[in-house]
């Protein structure tokens, strides 16, 4: 990969990179050192990455990275005892957007990723499975269930509304 190859692919997927990471954990700092820390990853790379799988290693490097850091951060949680309040159904939702963006959060990590890579981002099965390393099987059944939880979700919120 070149210099220019490199500098194409900042323009080209930094955007993109930072809109999955962001709509996976929801905070717009950490999202920006994710995408900076994969392409700092890339960088030191840079010469034996192809050109033309700069995108796959992107996201692949920024999702790796990102699940490192979510599991840190439940081991800082359980190694300093703190417990969160619970969140219940009692807000009142005018929107369906709001809704399935909160059920979306409460996905199981891996359900989540596939779906937000799969929905938001339109990568195919096969793709989404050499991002995250699973099967093609395992990616489509992530994707059901995540599609089940959400629709028993807003069926729920509908009927307590």
């Amino acid at each position: 990969m070149t210099i220019n190859e490199y500098n194409q692919a900042v323009t080209d997927f930094s955007d993109r990179l930072y809109r999955f990471v962001l709509k996976s954990i929801k905070d717009t700092h950490k999202s920006e050192d994710i995408v900076q820390d994969s392409y700092e990853k890339l960088w030191k790379n840079v010469e034996n990455v192809d050109g033309n799988k700069v995108k796959s290693y992107l996201f692949t490097t920024a999702y790796h990275t990102m699940i490192d850091r979510i599991r840190i951060e439940k081991r800082s949680l359980f190694a300093d005892d703190l417990s969160l309040p619970e969140e219940g159904h009692e807000n009142n939702y005018s929107d369906l957007g709001e809704i399935l963006t909160e059920a979306v959060g409460k996905l199981p990590e891996i359900q989540r990723m596939v779906l937000l890579l799969r929905d938001y981002e339109g990568y195919n099965y096969n793709e989404i499975g050499e991002l995250t390393k699973l099967s093609e099987s395992q990616v489509k059944v992530y994707i059901y269930r995540a599609r089940v939880f959400l629709k028993k979700y807003i069926v729920s919120i509908e009927t307590v509304a």
